[in-house]
């Protein structure tokens, strides 16, 4: 069958968007400034607010061993805060960069990661190893991370199994229906956990609304890690989504190989998203409305949207989560309860802004 004139026009498109240069470096000067003034930010302010001044006086002291200060000031930095925002920020730049990716691929405004059911099977996981206090002796990393992990690559290779037999070909509404399917019957195995849990409710509850409290130098690493990783080969693919975004068809016809191409993107966000769930619990709307902003400010194209998407999304998690620590002080309120509550209101709006303009 050939190719009418009309795809060979958004094929061209596609190039001509593919060819235009990503961020610049004064872009990435800025973005690097603005993250450094957030990170620095939540650092200093908390239950506990500590000014910049002993702040640099600690780390000075971390390298040269002649902090004079107090051993308190010290901890709670070093062993609290430091380690807590550090996993903020990589979550919330993992979180978007999913979101973002999958946005493109799947050509759905309302994809993020918990369209694959990935984030939901990851939270029945962890509910399960706090429910039944599951360990896994001699390893430096809890048993509700491990199970986290293991139920989120058990749901995508559930999900593509049965897409295959179904649509060989995987097309994207067969996904998206799937993945809302098993979300769903995934939140109602955590509701019947919560039932038969006990006293460990409470903990259930709290984890499953999303909170970055313990986070750990172990934590960090691995975030640091597979966002390294999984986010680069992600970064790599810009040019394929911006193929991917306007049609697999016309991918198919520039030339990608849609569905391997397809199978990696989704394994490479489900990795991610397991991770993030396995450490942070389920923090929503940050890969929803974090890639529609970005892509109002950067346009469609991906060498700019995915990067773009790294830093927005870090900085909203890390105001999100000082807004948790600060706003009812010493109290701490769960994140994803404020990131649910602002992204509705963001989603609504740029849903109105959206619709008036057409």
């Amino acid at each position: 069958m050939g190719i009418d004139e009309k795809e060979l026009k958004i094929q061209e498109k596609i190039h001509k968007k593919s060819k235009k240069e990503g961020l610049t470096l004064l872009h990435y000067l800025l973005a690097a400034a603005v993250l450094t003034a957030c990170l620095l930010l939540c650092i200093c302010l908390g239950s506990v607010n500590i000014t910049p001044k002993d702040v640099f006086a600690v780390l000075k002291g971390v390298f040269t061993g002649t902090y004079t200060g107090g051993a308190t000031t010290q901890s709670l930095l070093l062993w609290v805060r430091i380690p807590r925002v550090l996993c903020v920020a990589m979550t919330g730049a993992a979180l978007s960069l999913c979101g973002s990716a999958m946005q493109g691929l799947l050509r759905n405004p309302l994809a993020d990661g918990s369209t694959l059911g990935v984030s939901s099977a990851a939270s029945l996981g962890a509910s399960l190893a706090i429910a039944f206090s599951i360990q896994i002796p001699f390893l430096p990393i809890a048993g509700s991370m491990l199970t986290a992990i293991l139920f989120s690559f058990g749901s995508l290779i559930f999900l593509l199994s049965l897409a295959n037999k179904l649509d060989h070909s995987l097309a994207t509404n067969t996904i998206i229906l799937l993945g809302i399917v098993l979300s769903m019957f995934c939140s109602s195995l955590i509701n019947l956990v919560i039932a038969f849990a006990g006293e460990k409710v409470r903990s259930i509850v709290f984890w499953t609304m999303g909170s970055l409290a313990d986070s750990s130098y172990a934590n960090a690493a691995i975030l640091f890690g597979t966002l390294l990783i999984c986010g680069g080969c992600l970064l790599l693919f810009s040019k394929e989504l911006n193929a991917f975004a306007i049609g697999e068809d016309n991918a198919r016809h520039v030339g990608v190989p849609v569905r391997r191409m397809k199978l990696l993107i989704l394994i490479l966000c489900s990795v991610l998203i397991g991770i993030c769930v396995s450490i942070g619990g389920s923090i929503g709307f940050v890969g929803l409305i974090i890639p529609h902003i970005t892509r109002m400010i950067t346009g469609p194209n991906h060498k700019r949207l995915l990067p773009a998407s790294l830093f927005f999304g870090s900085c909203f998690l890390l105001l999100a989560d000082l807004v948790c620590r600060t706003i009812l002080k010493p109290k701490e309120l769960p994140i994803g309860v404020v990131t649910s509550i602002v992204g509705a209101f963001v989603f609504v709006f740029i849903f109105y802004s959206t619709r008036k303009g057409r």
